[in-house]
């Protein structure tokens, strides 16, 4: 059901683009990037998370890490992640299967500038073996995305100095 949220959205805002359905889950980073065959940095995951008493998405690269001080600057509070029931309900699609397209509630969606680093990225589409292959520039242009610097990727300062 919620692939075809999906893919009803993606048949009114982008046309050219196809749902790619996998026989293989490809519900965490490393199933989605051998699924796909393509490195982990570029799975768009798409994060759940309340801050205060507000529900958003926050879309990073695969193997982007939340900085909490960054996310409190930029977005007001601690990030705490939704249980997969909330999520669920939020958003339309299972945990693993989550994306900004074709949600249930509208919901504020913000995308980290980790993703910029690609020309092509690969966020789930609906379901734990469903996925589109996007620029993340569109991407953020479909589905109204505010860009913010809120990750750490490995191998930067910030994240080589934490224990």
């Amino acid at each position: 059901m919620t692939v075809e949220a999906v893919r009803t959205f993606l048949a009114r805002n982008a046309p050219d683009l196809e749902v790619l359905e996998l026989d293989a889950s490809t519900a965490t980073v490393e199933m989605a990037a051998r699924g796909h065959g393509v490195v982990p940095a570029q799975i768009a995951k798409t994060l759940s998370l309340r801050i205060k008493d507000r529900a958003l998405l926050i879309v990073t690269s695969g193997d982007a890490r939340l900085n909490n001080r960054k996310i409190k600057g930029v977005l007001g509070g601690k990030p705490r992640m939704l249980g997969a029931d909330e999520v669920v309900m939020l958003t339309g699609h299972p945990v693993g299967g989550v994306c900004p397209f074709g949600l249930a509630t509208p919901l504020p969606v913000y995308c980290d500038i980790s993703l910029k680093e690609f020309d092509e990225v690969v966020p789930a589409a609906g379901s734990t073996n469903s996925a589109v292959r996007i620029a993340p520039e569109r991407m953020a242009s479909l589905v109204g995305a505010e860009w913010i610097d809120v990750c750490e990727r490995p191998g930067t300062p910030a994240e080589a100095a934490q224990p």
